[in-house]
């Protein structure tokens, strides 16, 4: 669950920029959740039970996809980067940007060869 102060902005980011789709939850309850191939991804508003204050989290989120340079294709110019696709040793083929909260995502597909 990634809190957000600003849950509509969120939803659009993560609709708009990344392709996710809302699957149950709605803004008018204060969270939802969202899919793309497979993933899902939960949002809520900040939760005043634990004073929150702003989004809080020190990892990363980590989606494999099936096309990681078609998918660097369609957000690299609505998202504000961390590092662009790059093949690493370990055999995966990545890239990371940061959503709209500051949260750091980063996608990655096994690479050939």
């Amino acid at each position: 669950m990634l809190r957000t102060p600003d849950l509509p902005g969120t939803l659009a980011f993560y609709r708009d920029v990344l392709g996710f789709e809302p699957v149950s939850g709605a803004l008018e309850h204060g969270w939802l959740a969202m899919r793309r191939d497979g993933a899902e991804v939960m949002l809520s508003g900040l939760n005043d039970h634990e004073g929150d204050v702003a989004p809080a989290f020190t990892g990363s989120l980590y989606v494999d996809v099936a096309d990681v340079d078609a998918l660097w294709d369609a957000v690299r110019d609505h998202a504000r980067i961390c590092y662009t696709p790059e093949t690493f040793a370990y055999g995966m083929r990545e890239f990371a940007v940061y959503d709209n909260n500051g949260y750091l995502l980063q996608f990655g597909t096994p690479s050939v060869g």
